[in-house]
């Protein structure tokens, strides 16, 4: 097996047969792809549609770290692709990813997300995440299933920042890449009201992902103002895109700005509470 592609679902019924769906359409041998979703006690119909494409279904929890581990563990494939339910791949993801780990000896890729769905703020929010593609912002989503295993997996202590503490322990076992075919993150429509939501959500284990990394350079990045609101969007020439697209530059930039008054007034009313 070449590829096992592990897609974690809690409550996914809109969305998993398109993820699904996007698989089997892959530019790549059918029987050289397994499929396993790991589900978290979905009160819909959402197993009932993944048994429809794959007989690999299982239901871990209680949050996404656990879930990836999980599904490494079922796994056979040489590498293993983690995708989650609102995703969609264009047809040539996976035969790029192991085109290009076979032909450059890369151990783990990272595969540029677009944003999908309707109205200015889903723009808006593809313009920015257009910027992080391989930065540490970012992380690896095609890993060699050996080198994942070295690692010692997702820390399940972390649900958020599990990916970019993730992302810094795999670059210790080899060559990281990147290929060219994105895939698609369908947020529909923009609700602002969830998108702070799952923006908290996330935020709740930063303090124990800044701990682990004793606050470091690279942790600095990630969380501090400097990079996230300035150097991200510039390094590399990048900056340029800011003036050729204002429109969006201002939206991206407020939608930042609501998210960063959240995360300060959550760290104020940890560091009270303590």
């Amino acid at each position: 097996m070449d590829v096992s592609v592990i897609i974690t679902t809690r409550n996914e019924e809109k969305h998993i047969e398109h993820c699904l769906a996007a698989i089997k359409a892959q530019r790549y041998v059918q029987e050289q792809i397994e499929v396993i979703v790991v589900d978290n006690n979905s009160a819909d119909k959402t197993k009932e549609i993944a048994y429809k494409y794959t007989a690999h279904v299982y239901n871990a929890g209680p949050e996404r770290s656990r879930q990836r581990n999980f599904g490494i563990e079922k796994a056979c494939g040489e590498y293993v692709l983690f995708v989650d339910a609102d995703m969609i791949l264009s047809e040539d993801v996976i035969a790029e990813c192991i085109k290009k780990c076979r032909r450059e000896d890369c151990i783990a890729l990272y595969i540029p997300e677009k944003i999908i769905g309707q109205g200015f703020w889903i723009k808006a929010r593809d313009f920015e995440r257009s910027f992080y593609d391989g930065t540490v912002i970012d992380c690896v989503r095609f890993i060699r299933r050996d080198k994942f295993l070295k690692t010692g997996g997702f820390d399940e202590n972390l649900n958020g920042p599990e990916d970019w503490d993730f992302d810094r322990r795999i670059r210790e076992f080899g060559n990281i890449g990147q290929i060219k075919a994105p895939l698609y993150h369908n947020e529909e429509n923009f609700n602002f009201k969830r998108y702070l939501e799952k923006k908290n959500y996330y935020s709740k284990t930063f303090i124990t992902y800044i701990e682990k990394w004793k606050n470091d350079e690279i942790v600095k990045k990630q969380l501090g103002v400097k990079y996230r609101y300035w150097g991200v969007f510039t390094e590399k020439g990048k900056g340029l895109r800011l003036l050729k697209h204002p429109g969006l530059a201002f939206g991206m930039y407020f939608l930042k700005l609501i998210v960063g008054l959240q995360y300060l007034k959550y760290r104020w009313t940890v560091k009270k509470a303590f």
